[in-house]
């Protein structure tokens, strides 16, 4: 059984943090390895959305993408 996400607590904690993106591999058109950007919110599926520091706005999905928070 997957263990339940809270994402109340995810997002005190994560919100304006910095984030580097390690590896984003189920995603057609994925951020780069080593990536970095600022965590806007974590939503109600337990996706961490960032704004990139190359200008994109893509998710990064908890238990399937591997990610740092600074």
């Amino acid at each position: 059984m997957a263990e339940k996400i809270n994402i109340r607590k995810l997002n005190r904690e994560y919100n304006g943090k910095r984030i580097r993106l390690i590896q984003m591999k189920d995603d057609p058109n994925p951020v780069s390895d080593g990536s970095e950007g600022t965590i806007l919110h974590v939503d109600d599926i337990g996706t961490i959305h960032v704004n990139w520091d190359n200008s994109s706005v893509l998710g990064v999905i908890i238990g399937v993408d591997k990610y740092l928070i600074l």
